[in-house]
């Protein structure tokens, strides 16, 4: 059994433009019946509400959909951020992040993919034993996951739950959406799973730019308490030297947060 509960599943509350996308449509639907020849513009309302909701989805830290963690809720004079790394765990690259993150003592939280953490318990439990996090990236990292209907979405989140929680012995409480793309479906569903939606407050693109500094400049610009950073043990860039992007950053990156004075913890440390 996990040894870390999952938290009472909440009541879903839908958020003012969800509230406010089920008026449109049933004021549509409402205007069409009662006089039929304003189907045009009742269908250009509709439309346009989708095409919104869609914006919504496609922008990784909207809050639009749901309650979304984007910076760690930090009160006055707090100095924690969170490092977090996306879709390992890696057998080549998340070994020597975890001998990076070793040396400097620093906590971690990893969003990872469950067909690797199938692939990979062992790896996974050294993630854990070190001191870091797990937490739910999928069970398959499908790029088309936001597209996925509600079983859809329920399999890959409630199977990658439940591979992680049978390798660690420890039960995710975090969600990330694979490339932060969701839909209004989501949302309901990781209430009903007691799951809380994480993404970040900056990325660096770690996974498409194989240049170190550029992903350096995008992670420390304006570093600041309560940041949430991300980067990627799995699917990572090579640099030119051939080295994975992020091992050349890491150190770095963690010289720089030592040097603000900001304290890197995982993000389930900095629940209420």
């Amino acid at each position: 059994m996990p040894t870390d509960a999952l938290p009472a599943p909440g009541r879903w509350r839908p958020t003012p433009l969800l509230v406010t996308s089920a008026g449109i449509h049933a004021g549509a639907a409402a205007a069409v019946l009662a006089r039929p020849p304003l189907w045009p513009w009742a269908l250009g309302a509709v439309l346009a509400n989708h095409a919104l909701l869609t914006a919504a989805g496609l922008w990784p830290r909207s809050q639009l959909l749901g309650p979304n963690w984007t910076r760690l809720p930090c009160n006055p004079g707090d100095r924690r951020i969170a490092l977090t790394l996306d879709d390992g765990p890696d057998p080549e690259i998340t070994p020597r992040v975890l001998e990076l993150l070793a040396r400097t003592g620093v906590a971690a939280t990893f969003f990872c993919i469950g067909e690797r953490v199938a692939a990979h318990p062992g790896l996974t439990r050294e993630v854990i034993a070190a001191g870091h996090a797990v937490e739910n990236h999928s069970q398959r990292h499908l790029h088309h996951f936001s597209l996925l209907g509600p079983r859809g979405l329920r399999a890959e989140i409630e199977r990658a739950q439940h591979t992680i929680a049978a390798a660690t012995g420890v039960s995710p409480r975090f969600f990330r959406a694979p490339a932060g793309l969701r839909s209004p479906l989501l949302d309901p569903l990781l209430q009903r799973l007691g799951l809380r939606l994480a993404s970040w407050t900056r990325r660096g693109f770690d996974t498409v730019d194989h240049h170190p500094a550029r992903v350096l400049g995008a992670l420390t610009r304006a570093l600041g308490p309560g940041d949430i950073l991300l980067l990627h043990d799995g699917h990572a860039a090579r640099s030119p030297g051939g080295t994975a992007v992020v091992l050349e950053v890491l150190p770095r990156l963690l010289a720089a947060v030592r040097d603000a004075g900001l304290k890197p913890v995982t993000l389930r440390a900095a629940l209420p």
